[in-house]
């Protein structure tokens, strides 16, 4: 009776099919890295029908996406949301996923996106990758209309979810999961370093991630010439291509600030860029050989860092500002928080690894264990698992 049971439950989730409303690759954004590593993970799973990606496009540009993407929107075409509900509510989709960035969509404060959920008629689940405990009022409108529309409002931190109660969102339309990683085993840097050019025998700090000024990697950089008077073996890998949107209003404006002050410091042999988009794979093992990773962010309140994620499944001792999501998942000993916009302070911080090796150690191996409850496979069965009790109540 008990395996009878199960069966049902198991041939109602394959009978579901997932909407989701978001940018895509080979868009360079984050947040469609973030979807796609979430679509994929779920398609492993088997408990649900090939998913439907409506792809939110910047202007008219046009992109080579795969069969998954059925849909696209224009940011700043309000016909296009309409139309894309109406493409959705003639689908065979059962619930739409709709993964929110403000930034991401058209109108003031990405209003447009409200156009598509007032059409829309089937069940929402919001993923929330930007929120602040100081939205001024018209954002709070875009909030308060997206959590009326949806079933369920997925949030990747207990601190995102105490702003949300604060904005008067009901508890128990919250649902914490986490940010996901890739799922690789714990290595020694070392042995990675000699398979990567230019590593071997060196001391490797990284940052990486679409570069842009609000990441902060002046202050790294600043960090770095009394950390290379005592250890001349250091190498600061700086991993990333600047931001689209940035390059799109500035070009490389801020990279060829932080070349300048790396040649008026001296440290042309110390930091190294990686002007591109790197694929999945790459990117961990730059991150499986880095000793030390840096995050020196100089926004407060961000609520999710993909990189920091991932730079925690890798198993990294890592130093970071105190944004909103560093100081949660940095907590109890997983890492060291420096100053906001202070140099001085990264520097004592990198100090503080390289002579400890025992705290060192000690960081990587409880930062590892705490990044085994969000690796894909994990992120994908809670998101499924939501899917399912909306859709079975």
């Amino acid at each position: 009776m008990l395996k009878q049971t199960s069966k049902i439950t198991i041939d109602n989730i394959k009978k579901n099919k997932i909407a989701y409303i978001s940018s895509y690759p080979p868009r360079e954004c984050g947040i469609a890295t973030f979807t796609k590593n979430l679509v994929v993970a779920t398609n492993k799973l088997k408990t649900l029908r090939k998913p439907i990606i409506v792809a939110m496009n910047e202007g008219e540009t046009i992109y080579n996406y795969d069969n998954r993407v059925k849909y696209q929107i224009r940011r700043n075409s309000p016909q296009d949301y309409a139309n894309a509900a109406d493409f959705v509510n003639s689908s065979k989709a059962n619930l739409v996923n709709l993964q929110h960035e403000f930034g991401l969509f058209g109108g003031e404060w990405g209003e447009h996106i409200n156009i598509f959920l007032e059409k829309n008629q089937k069940p929402v689940v919001a993923t929330l990758h930007t929120l602040s405990p100081s939205f001024i009022p018209k954002a709070q409108s875009i909030l308060k209309q997206i959590v009326h529309h949806s079933q369920k409002i997925v949030t990747m931190t207990n601190t995102a979810t105490k702003i949300l109660t604060a904005y008067n969102v009901p508890r128990d339309k919250i649902e914490i999961i986490q940010h996901g990683c890739p799922d690789v085993p714990f290595v020694n840097s070392n042995k990675i370093k000699s398979t990567l050019f230019g590593l071997k025998g060196k001391i490797v700090l990284s940052t990486f991630g679409l570069i842009s000024r609000g990441k902060g990697i002046e202050y790294a950089i600043k960090a770095l010439p009394e950390v290379v008077k005592k250890h001349p073996e250091i190498i600061y890998l700086v991993i990333g291509e600047t931001h689209p949107e940035v390059r799109k209003h500035e070009g490389e404006k801020y990279r060829k600030k932080l070349i300048k002050l790396i040649d008026e410091l001296n440290l042309c042999e110390h930091v190294k860029f990686h002007n591109r988009f790197l694929l999945t794979k790459e990117l961990i093992k730059y991150l499986q050989a880095t000793d030390i990773y840096i995050t020196p962010y100089i926004e407060k309140n961000q609520i999710s860092s993909g990189t920091l994620v991932y730079a925690m499944g890798t198993g990294k001792a890592i130093i970071a500002t105190p944004y909103l999501h560093a100081q949660e998942a940095l907590a109890q000993g997983r890492g060291l928080l420096c100053k906001f916009k202070d140099y001085k302070s990264i520097t004592d911080s990198i100090f503080q690894l390289l002579e400890d090796e025992k705290l060192r150690r000690k960081i990587q191996k409880k930062v590892y264990k705490y990044s085994r409850d969000f690796t894909w496979s994990s992120v994908a069965k809670k998101y499924s698992d939501l899917y399912r009790r909306i859709l079975n109540s």
